[in-house]
Formats: structure tokens, C-alpha cells, sequence
């Protein structure tokens, strides 16, 4: 046996002198010191990279069977939509591995949306973590553009008229909207050369981008440490050692920790691929099990459940303002309410972190910010109505003032003092 280690050490020694692997082991796993104090929330970060994981490999499979082809076969459908039906069902396992991939796109955001509301709560975007949240936010933008170009692909009803409905909106912008939609599309419609501009933005441009800003995520978070529930630094508190007094070793405490959150995940996962993969038609929409036609539209258009807030705010707007059409003032009002989230760091100025020890202000804007959130949601899924419109522009304003007001109601919110220390708790 000690024959056996003093190979595999050997082996070790050869490759640390040509390749970091210990040195990288100890900075970012076991000598990684986390706080001792996380919970629940703290989950979500390892389930994304899980869930990416997942979309990759599934993605890898798919490619192999997929035909991004907007032309007629023989049978009159789409090549790409057949090719996603021979997916399901001639290719041993297809069907699972597609409903993963779909399954896997929804899961995907909400355990982002779970991650970046952690942020929230205990303040994981103030300094010195404000470049993690900046390149949380630019991960959150590719991933929505990779989910926008993945829901093409199909080329069924909801894929090609929801690819229409998005793509014109770029044409709003004043000078440069028409040119930039017809760079996307690559023609004067939606058709052929726009799925296979897609397909490769989806396949290889975007999920390069995102591989390495989730690298650089990752570095920033490991280079100035995690935050936890109480927004307390670890790092001022150290023993003789060097090693802060509240943390633990990322593993095997927390990779072991997580693997129960995996396990439950999987569970959970699991069960909407076998048992439920369309989700009421929230995951998979009914009308886009019928192939794409440009001669029938839809009687309603809406994007998948997560774009909805974003739509609603889109929406929302229906006045025009100095001589410019609305629609351009809602395509700026649905891009402003995505990056407005990034300037979280310099619209806090609360002398806290966590909302443990925040005052009843920010609690209060909080509350009002993530219902006003699940309305919109819920009112992108439905046509417009008046009421529904007056209701969307309401919540709209309130989504916007949670972060315009917060410079000041943060200031004067009464807050407790934070601990010097974590707590159990």
C-alpha cells in the first residue's frame, strides 16, 4: 500500500511542478475559509453551477441530433421541428435528456432569481463584494440572452412568434433599431438564416461568455470571501494563525453541506422531468408543440414565465414622451429594470448589511419590491386589458422606486448595530 502512495504522490509532485492543482485545491476548497453561520439561502450558489452543468451536458446531446433548419421536409413540417420530434421520440433516452434541457432552463433561473434575492436579504453586494455582483449581474444578462436564442430553436408556434415579438422591439431604437433587428434575424424576417444565427449564439458564442465570467465570479468571491447572514467580515477576526476565528473550511464542511441541498434539488427536479416536465405549460407552452407558421398567429404572444416581469414593465408603458413612440420608451424601461440591479452597491447606504439588523424602511420597500415582482410576473402570462395595464404600471413604479428611493430610505431606516461577531443563528 505505501508502494501505491509513494506512486500517487510521485504523480502529485509531477504535476504540481507543471500545473497549480494542490495550490488551487488549498485556495479555493480546503483552505477556503467560509463563515460557520450559513443557512438555507446559501444553497442556491452550488445549485446553479449544478444546474449549469447539467444544461451543458444535456446541450452537448441534444446538438448531436438537433437540424437548425428552417426549411420543409417531405411531411411539410419544419426540419428543426422534426428534428426535436425524432429527439423525443426515436433517439434511445432523447426524450429525457430534451426534458432536462427544458426543465433544466427553468430551474436554471430559479435558483438564480433565489441567489440574487440572497443577495438582498444579507447585503452580498456591498463593499468589498461590489465586482462579485457586477459580474453576478452580466452572468444574470447572458443567461437571459441564452435562454432567449435556446427558445427559438424548437421552431414551434411560441418559438417563431415570440422570436418575431422580441426581435421588432430592437427596431424602436431610434437610428440604429432597424439595422440591429435585421443583424439579429439575418434577413428581412424570421426564417432560416435567423435560427442558425441563433443556434450558434446559443451553442457556442453565449455559453463561452458565461463559462468565463462564472470563473471570474468565482475568483472574486474566493479573493475577498464570502459574506453571511449577519454581514459580518471574518477576515478582521483571526487567530494566531492567520485563520479567521468565525470560518470553517469550505470543504468538507460545505461540499458535503451542499450535497444535501443537491440531493433534495434533484428530488425535486426529478419528479417535474418524469411526472410534470410542461408544468402547466409554464416550462413548455402548449402552442409550441405545433410547428411554426408564419400564416397563423397565436391568439395571445407571451414569453416564458421568467421574462414576464420584464414584459410587463415593457408593457406598462403606453404614452409617448418627446415626440418618441411608446414602444421605445417601454424597450428602455424593460432594459433599464434589468441593469438598475447592478448599481445595487452604490444605492445602499445603510450602515448595515444584513436585513437582520435593517429597520423597518427597507424591509418594508423590500416586501412591496418582490410582490410588486410575482404581478408582473403573473401579468405578463395574460393579454392586456386596461385594468391589467393600470395594475402592471403601478407595480412597475413600485419595482423602479425600490431602487431610486433606497439612497435615502437606507440612510434614515433605524437599524440595530451589527454583532462583532457571527452568530449561531
Amino acid at each position: 500500500m505505501s508502494k501505491v502512495n509513494a506512486i500517487l504522490q510521485g504523480t502529485l509532485n509531477w504535476v504540481d511542478e507543471r500545473f497549480p492543482l494542490t495550490s488551487n485545491w488549498k485556495a479555493h476548497l480546503s483552505e477556503y475559509y467560509a463563515p460557520k453561520n450559513f443557512n438555507f439561502w446559501y444553497f442556491f450558489g452550488s445549485l446553479a453551477m449544478l444546474v449549469l452543468v447539467i444544461q451543458i451536458v444535456t446541450g452537448i446531446f441534444l446538438t448531436m441530433h438537433f437540424k437548425p433548419d428552417a426549411s420543409l421536409n417531405a411531411s411539410g413540417v419544419p426540419v428543426a421541428f422534426a428534428s426535436v420530434e425524432y429527439i423525443m421520440r426515436d433517439v434511445p433516452w432523447g426524450w429525457l435528456i430534451r426534458y432536462m434541457h427544458s426543465t433544466g432552463a427553468s430551474a436554471f433561473f430559479i435558483v438564480v432569481y433565489m441567489h440574487m434575492f440572497r443577495g438582498m436579504l444579507y447585503g452580498s453586494y456591498r463593499k468589498p463584494r461590489e465586482l462579485i455582483w457586477i459580474f453576478g449581474m452580466v452572468i444574470f444578462l447572458c443567461l437571459m440572452a441564452e435562454a432567449f436564442f435556446g427558445y427559438l430553436l424548437p421552431w414551434g408556434q411560441m418559438s417563431f412568434w415570440g422570436a418575431q415579438v422580441i426581435v421588432n422591439l430592437f427596431s424602436a431604437i431610434p437610428l440604429i433599431g432597424p439595422d440591429l433587428s435585421l443583424w439579429l434575424r439575418g434577413d428581412y424576417v424570421v426564417g432560416d438564416a435567423t435560427l442558425n444565427r441563433f443556434f450558434a449564439f446559443h451553442v457556442i458564442a453565449v455559453p463561452l461568455v458565461l463559462l468565463g465570467l462564472v470563473a471570474a465570479h468565482i475568483l472574486a468571491l474566493h479573493e475577498v470571501g464570502s459574506n453571511n447572514p449577519d454581514g459580518v467580515e471574518i477576515k478582521k477576526k483571526k487567530d494566531a494563525n492567520g485563520i479567521p476565528l468565525d470560518g470553517i473550511p469550505f470543504h468538507p464542511y460545505y461540499s458535503v453541506k451542499d450535497i444535501v441541498g443537491v440531493v433534495v434539488f434533484l428530488m425535486v427536479f426529478s419528479v417535474i422531468v418524469f411526472f410534470m416536465p410542461e408544468f402547466g405549460g409554464y416550462f413548455l407552452e402548449y402552442n409550441n408543440f405545433f410547428p411554426a407558421d408564419p400564416l397563423v398567429t397565436p391568439p395571445h404572444i407571451a414569453p416564458v414565465w421568467y421574462f414576464t416581469p420584464y414584459y410587463s414593465i415593457l408593457r406598462a408603458v403606453t404614452y409617448p414622451l418627446f415626440g418618441i413612440d411608446a414602444k421605445f420608451w417601454g424597450v428602455v424601461a424593460m432594459g433599464a429594470s434589468t441593469l438598475i440591479i447592478a448599481l445595487l452597491p452604490w444605492l445602499d447606504r445603510s450602515p448595515v448589511k444584513s436585513i437582520r439588523y435593517r429597520g423597518p424602511l427597507y424591509k418594508g420597500f423590500l416586501a412591496a419590491f418582490i410582490v410588486s415582482f410575482f404581478i408582473l410576473g403573473y401579468l405578463g402570462m395574460l393579454g392586456p386589458t386596461p385594468m391589467r395595464t393600470l395594475v402592471a404600471q403601478i407595480c412597475s413604479v413600485i419595482y423602479f422606486a425600490f431602487f431610486l428611493l433606497m439612497p435615502i430610505y437606507s440612510s434614515l431606516d433605524k437599524c440595530q448595530p451589527e454583532p462583532d461577531r457571527v452568530t449561531s443563528k
